[in-house]
């Protein structure tokens, strides 16, 4: 058995960051690159993905989605040094899986996992590998030091199986939900619920995530997101070729894609066109045009807040003026999330930050129905650098 002696790890997101993190502590030469800038500090990075991958026996893939697979490997593809072995641990469609598999032969072995970071540190995840028997032996060291394998039959159905997994865990997401609501409904202790359903089928889950299901929506760090389960989703639909009520549930919860999955569970339901305008409100923001704000808000509406020191009260004409019509130049670094919306008959309340650069804002917004369509009546704003 050959033991990879440099591995380039191509995506430093969560996931990628802490196999990298892992890999490195256990004494392996690590190189690392990343799309986003975001670097761990206990591992060697570089720039240029080819670079990473120019002196490595192995290559492992942690990105989000099956195009940026094929986008990073078509620009190192003629960097790769032969016999030079591409480990996939992302989440991609089971064609997808079969395409890269085509198109690499035995050198690609498809590797999604089971488990989020902490059972990356702990070297506990469940992978779900295809691999040739040659193969198998060369990556059996790098993922047994990562959890414990599992052998499927092909690329695609190593893939297929990850995607009915994050299914189930989906269910129990939304079941979690359904339970919590339930309980608030009947007045009941949160903490004593959880207590309770940790003694059934969702236990394990409300374990692992109880400080997501206790605290305010923006506890803990994300170790799996919601943006990442429904994109999931999305993917096993249209492989099956059946709806997923789940995929569509998990996209509208108003914690947005980049809160931790537990937070799906605590955020409330939401009827879809009270999100309508907060949706246009972040389209505004995100592309720069301010077309979008004016689907959001009433035309009566004003944008409040305190602005270098002195009160500001903005009719909406003069807070379109301020957009320029296209995304500011760190939008890729930009986010938006609404933290919660709650309903009250024909008026709502909505809470959103927004991080950009190096401030960050808390907008409060009054929505009103009329004539069945909700829209933004005036919104406040906080604003900390």
């Amino acid at each position: 058995m050959t033991t990879p002696h440099t591995i380039a790890v191509l995506g430093l997101g969560r996931m990628g960051g802490a196999i990298a993190a892992r890999l490195a502590a256990q004494g392996r030469d690590v190189v690392g690159w990343t799309r986003s800038g975001r670097t761990p500090e206990a591992v060697r990075t570089t720039d240029d993905p080819n670079d990473a991958v120019a002196k490595a026996d192995l290559v492992l893939l942690a990105l989000f989605d099956g195009p940026a697979c094929r986008q990073v490997l078509d620009e190192v593809r003629d960097s790769l040094r032969p016999g030079t072995i591409v480990l996939n641990t992302s989440t991609i469609a089971p064609a997808e899986a079969a395409e890269l598999a085509g198109r690499l032969g035995p050198a690609y072995v498809h590797a999604p996992v089971l488990g989020s970071v902490p059972a990356v540190a702990a070297g506990t995840l469940q992978i779900l590998a295809a691999a040739g028997p040659d193969t198998r032996d060369r990556v059996r060291p790098v993922l047994e030091s990562l959890g414990t394998v599992r052998y499927a039959a092909d690329a695609p159905t190593a893939a297929a199986l990850k995607l009915i997994a994050n299914s189930s865990l989906a269910g129990a997401v939304l079941a979690l939900r359904d339970a919590l609501q339930q309980a608030d409904a009947l007045g009941l202790p949160r903490t004593q619920v959880l207590d309770v359903l940790e003694l059934g089928l969702l236990g394990g889950l409300v374990t692992r995530k109880r400080s997501f299901l206790t605290g305010p929506a923006a506890v803990g760090v994300a170790t799996f997101t919601i943006g990442a389960l429904a994109k999931d989703m999305a993917l096993l639909a249209a492989a099956s070729h059946s709806p997923l009520r789940s995929a569509a549930d998990l996209a509208d919860t108003p914690a947005g894609p980049e809160a931790d999955i537990a937070v799906a569970a605590t955020a409330p339901a939401v009827d879809d066109a009270v999100l309508e305008p907060l949706r246009a409100y972040i389209r505004g923001h995100a592309t720069g045009d301010p077309t979008h704000f004016r689907e959001a808000f009433l035309s009566t509406a004003h944008i409040e807040g305190i602005r270098d020191g002195a009160f500001v009260s903005w009719p909406l004409d003069e807070y379109c003026a301020l957009f320029p019509g296209r995304p500011a130049p760190d939008e890729p670094n930009r986010s938006r999330r609404i933290d919660a919306v709650d309903v009250h008959g024909t008026v709502a309340t909505a809470t959103m930050t927004l991080a950009h650069g190096t401030d960050a804002f808390t907008d409060v917004f009054l929505l009103l129905r009329a004539d069945g369509t909700w829209r933004i009546a005036n919104k406040a704003y906080h604003r900390r650098s």
